[in-house]
């Protein structure tokens, strides 16, 4: 097992850690439908509470955060102590991105569902580039008996432009750019799949990419797994929380596994870089409500924001 450090627990289902300047991160509780801000000697406060279910976050550039609302989960109590998502939720509130305010914690709704003829059912993670926009994946929800197709999408920070970029996509989950802006990553979680995409200008990626539309599938491991959210190192590989195997995955741009770290969450959901070198890793273990810090072999490539 992976050497760590907990920095918070009794999280409810925690995601999209956010590193901050000063030692703190920032995150979703998705089953309380809060954002939180951890601190280094352990305490926490509830910076905002958007409701229904925040997932991804990241910083704009406006100094605010950008937040995917998926809507809400049910959610199982698992014997184990686990806290296991259990589809869409009964009282859901429909999907949506927020611009939350770190100061204040007001939060505005900057995209919902029906917005430039676009469908949100569950957006759930996020990344900035440096043009100012953003990609977010739509990763839908589960009921019953059905299952949403989704997609991935490019807006504007502004308000100003929604559009469903990648359709269909299975389930896409984590997402993040390489570091020269050019690749766009996609884990989709229940093929357990990282697709590749190339960008061929703001918000387009080859439509041309090979057999079932854009993006080729770079890597996919063997066993009964899914893919979660991602990060990408500074060196150019992509860093895929993997359920089930619990751990995360850090793979190659030749799609090459270069090392497996372990966790000892079957539900680890998301990595994060902070310190002043980017090489303490943050990572989010949802099953269990913790916040963990790992040191890293490797830098986390510096964000855009």
């Amino acid at each position: 097992m992976t050497d760590f450090t907990v920095v918070a627990q009794g999280l409810r289902f925690p995601e999209g850690p956010v590193a901050m300047p000063d030692g703190s991160v920032i995150l979703v509780e998705i089953a309380d439908g809060r954002i939180t801000r951890c601190f280094p000697d352990g305490t926490r406060t509830t910076m905002a509470s958007p409701g229904g279910g925040p997932n991804g976050l990241a910083m704009g550039p406006d100094g605010k955060l950008y937040c995917c609302n998926n809507g809400g989960f049910n959610y199982h109590e698992h014997p184990s102590g686990l806290l296991i998502p259990n589809g869409q939720a009964d009282d859901y509130s429909g999907g949506r991105i927020e611009r939350i305010d770190v100061e204040t914690g007001a939060v505005e709704i900057l995209y919902k569902d029906g917005d430039f003829g676009c469908v949100l059912r569950g957006p759930n993670d996020i990344v900035f580039d440096q043009h100012g926009g953003f990609w977010f994946t739509d990763h839908g929800k589960n009921r019953p008996r059905e299952r949403d197709v989704t997609g991935i999408f490019y807006v504007k920070a502004d308000g100003s432009h929604l559009e469903e970029v990648i359709f269909p996509s299975e389930n896409p989950n984590g997402i993040g750019l390489s570091p020269d802006g050019n690749t766009l990553y996609a884990a989709e979680t229940y093929t357990c799949r990282l697709m590749a995409f190339r960008i061929t200008a703001p918000g387009k990626v080859d439509q041309t990419g090979g057999l079932g539309g854009a993006g080729i599938p770079l890597y996919r491991p063997a066993g009964y797994k899914f893919f979660d959210s991602l990060g990408v190192e500074e060196c150019g590989n992509i860093c895929v929380a993997t359920i089930g195997e619990s751990g995360i995955s850090v793979i190659s741009p030749a799609g090459e596994l270069v090392e497996f770290v372990s966790t000892p969450d079957p539900f680890t959901t998301n990595i994060c870089w902070g310190g002043a070198d980017r090489k303490t890793a943050f990572v989010t273990l949802s099953g269990t409500g913790q916040l963990i810090a790992i040191p890293w072999a490797r830098p986390g490539l510096k964000l855009a924001y």
